[in-house]
C-alpha cells in the first residue's frame, strides 16, 4: 500500500487495515479532504462525525454550541486545503419524542457556523438515535488544494493563532472550575480558518493540515505524507495565556492551521494584516522522518494526540 500519511501507532494500523480491505476503491484516502477535479477547478469534500459522550457532553454545551462545533470541525478540513466553502449536508441523530426543539437548536448552531464562512446548509437526514449524532459533510472548491504531502527539506514550519486554549478549557470543565468567556468561546465556538487557509495556499504553502488532534500528532501526519522530518523547538510554539508549550502541542480541537512554506517566505506581517491572526514560525523541515520536538535543545520522547481507540 502506498504511504497515506496516516501516522503510526495502533489506531493508524487499524485504519490502514480497513483501507487495505477496500483496495482500489479507497484510492486517495488519507488527507483532510477528498479532491475531485471538475473542469478548471476541484471539488473538495470531507465528512466529520460528532457523537454525544465522545466529542461533547450536553451538560457542558448548549444545543446551539453542539451544532456550531460540529460544523466548525468539518469546515476546518476545507480550510486545511485552502478551499472556498460551498455548503454542508447534515445527518442528525436525535433520541426521539420531545427532541424536536433540540434538533432546531443544533441546526441553528450549524447554520451560524456556516454563515460565518459564507457557506450554506444544503440538506441532510434525520434519524432516531440513542445519542445525539451530528454527522456533517462539507463541500468546497479550490484551484490548487494544499495537501499534507508536499513539504520539502528546507521549508519552514508555521502555525496560525495560539495553541492550548481548547485543552485548557477542557481541563477547567473537567475540574468543575469557572473560566472566562474568551476561553469558553475558544472551545465551544471554534473558528475554522478559511481565510487563513486560502491566503497561505495563494502564497506558496507546500503542505497544510488543521490541528484537530494536537500539533505534535498532526505535524507527524505532514511528516509521514511528505517524507520529511519536522523539527519543532517548543520555545517557538505560540501558547494561549496560562498554557505551557508541552500542553499546547498536545491540545486537540484547536483548528488552527499548521503549514509548511518555502524557506524564503517572509510575509507573516502581510498575513496578519489580511486575516487578523498571528502567524508564527515554529520550526523547519529536514531530511528524516516524524515530528521531532525539542526543549532547550533536548529531543523529547514522542507524544501522542487524541486517539479514538485506546489499546
Amino acid at each position: 500500500m502506498k504511504n497515506l500519511g496516516l501516522g503510526s501507532g495502533p489506531e493508524f494500523d487499524r485504519i490502514r487495515a480497513i483501507i487495505g480491505r477496500l483496495g482500489p476503491d479507497a484510492s486517495g484516502i488519507g488527507d483532510d479532504c477528498a479532491v475531485l477535479p471538475i473542469g478548471a477547478t476541484n471539488l473538495l469534500a470531507s465528512i466529520d462525525c460528532s457523537i454525544e459522550g465522545v466529542h461533547f457532553r450536553t451538560d457542558w454545551l448548549t444545543e446551539a454550541e453542539i451544532g456550531f462545533r460540529a460544523a466548525a470541525a468539518a469546515l476546518s478540513d476545507l480550510a486545511a486545503d485552502g478551499a472556498e466553502p460551498i455548503g454542508v449536508l447534515v445527518s442528525l441523530g436525535l433520541s426521539g419524542p420531545g427532541s424536536g426543539s433540540q434538533g432546531v437548536e443544533i441546526m441553528a448552531g450549524v447554520g451560524a457556523a456556516c454563515r460565518a464562512v459564507s457557506a450554506q446548509v444544503l440538506g441532510g437526514d434525520l434519524v432516531r438515535s440513542d445519542k445525539i449524532i451530528v454527522d456533517i459533510c462539507v463541500l468546497g472548491t479550490a484551484e490548487r488544494p494544499v495537501r499534507r504531502a508536499g513539504a520539502q527539506a528546507g521549508d519552514s514550519v508555521w502555525v496560525t493563532g495560539t495553541l492550548g486554549g481548547a485543552g485548557l478549557a477542557l481541563s477547567e470543565l473537567r475540574g468543575g472550575r469557572e473560566f472566562d468567556a474568551a476561553l469558553r468561546a475558544r472551545w465551544a465556538r471554534p473558528e475554522p480558518r478559511i481565510k487563513a487557509g486560502q491566503w497561505l495556499a495563494s502564497h506558496g504553502a507546500t503542505a497544510m493540515i488543521d490541528i484537530s488532534d494536537g500539533l505534535a500528532q498532526d505535524a507527524g501526519h505532514i511528516a509521514a505524507a511528505s517524507g520529511v522530518a519536522l523539527d519543532i523547538p517548543l520555545e517557538q510554539v505560540p501558547c494561549w495565556p496560562g498554557v505551557n508549550p508541552m500542553a499546547a502541542v498536545v491540545s486537540g480541537e484547536e483548528y488552527e492551521l499548521l503549514a509548511t512554506l518555502p524557506q524564503a517566505f517572509d510575509d507573516a506581517a502581510k498575513f496578519v494584516k489580511a486575516t487578523g491572526l498571528p502567524l508564527t514560525r515554529i520550526g523547519k523541515c529536514v531530511t528524516g522522518s516524524g515530528a521531532r520536538l525539542t526543549l532547550r535543545g533536548l529531543v523529547l520522547p514522542p507524544v501522542a494526540g487524541f486517539q479514538h481507540f485506546d489499546e
